[in-house]
């Protein structure tokens, strides 16, 4: 599928340090990345978002509503181009591989025809992270769900390991997206060098569960994390916050996370103007600008934060 993005012309501006923003490093060993389409549908804006926050990193999910892996080859060698032109670093790409989208009795070899085609593109992309889920269900018994979700995610982790790339699984939809025990079975049984998990601390309060404390069980495997928040309001209608505004526990999971001694990347999604689940895009009205805003928010928190663990660190616990 091909998607209109011109090379990157003469006056295309690099991404990096500026005066509003003279650092795109979160905390030591951390740094600021975004998901490029909660921005903008395009390339264009999603780029511009990422350097008027001046971070140097973005996650890849889709470019004018087609996903990395469906791009063709001359739309893919486009994007790579410019992101390159601008000097990011491209952190993870989102994947639909056993999301909301592929239900356990779906077509498996649709996600390992999209893992083989990621194996290409991150290399060039220079990443080799993939955020996967675990399979929603679709009808099948607890027992029968867990098995087939376990031998198809120990398919998709040996193959991952063959092509050089690291799996990512998310806590969102799928047989282990939301317990922590079950987490823990994903990695026993069907785990190894190539899968590591994606915290999303937004997560808990649209799916009903506690999300720190989800943290607190699976921390020591937690390789990237999305910030977003979210509040529960009347008839358990889920909005989505500015980060540290909503009930999703943000202040302590980034505590928990610098605490614990996490490097690697904070990247925002925030769902504010694009929700992929619900079919929901507002991102041509003030997207870029609502993006900006977050991430400014989100820098101002963690500050905050990072201020607090200095002064603490005496008492606290880092490793």
């Amino acid at each position: 599928m091909g998607v209109d993005l011109p090379g990157a012309g003469p006056q295309q501006p690099r991404c990096g340090v500026t005066e509003d923003a003279p650092s795109g490093r979160a905390a030591p060993g951390i740094r600021f990345a975004g998901i490029g389409d909660e921005a903008a549908a395009d390339l264009a804006g999603q780029l511009d978002a990422l350097c008027q926050l001046g971070w140097e990193a973005i996650e890849l999910r889709n470019v004018d509503g087609v996903a990395v892996a469906d791009l063709d080859d001359r739309a893919f060698a486009a994007l790579a181009d410019r992101i390159a032109a601008v000097s990011l670093d491209v952190v993870c790409v989102d994947s639909r591989i056993a999301n909301w989208s592929r239900p356990i009795t779906g077509r498996f070899e649709d996600d390992a025809r999209e893992l083989r085609q990621l194996a290409r593109r991150c290399a060039t992309l220079g990443t080799r992270y993939v955020r996967v889920m675990s399979y929603p269900n679709a009808g099948l018994d607890e027992q029968e769900w867990g098995k087939r979700a376990l031998d198809r995610m120990a398919l998709l982790v040996r193959q991952a390991e063959q092509q050089g790339l690291v799996l990512l699984h998310e806590n969102c939809s799928g047989w282990a997206g939301s317990r922590a025990d079950r987490i823990r079975q994903l990695l026993d049984r069907a785990g190894g060098p190539a899968l590591r998990l994606l915290f999303d601390i937004g997560n808990g309060v649209p799916y009903g569960y506690d999300a720190r404390a989800l943290l607190d069980e699976i921390i020591d495997h937690v390789a990237h994390v999305h910030v977003k928040d979210a509040r529960t309001g009347p008839g358990g209608q889920v909005t989505y916050t500015l980060p540290g505004d909503g009930e999703s526990g943000v202040r302590s999971c980034l505590r928990a996370l610098i605490d614990h001694g996490y490097t690697g990347a904070w990247s925002i999604e925030p769902h504010t103007h694009l929700r992929p689940h619900q079919d929901q895009d507002t991102t041509g009205t003030d997207g870029v600008a609502a993006f900006v805003r977050y991430g400014r928010c989100l820098e101002r928190l963690v500050r905050q934060e990072t201020r607090s663990a200095r002064t603490s660190a005496g008492g606290g616990r880092h490793g």
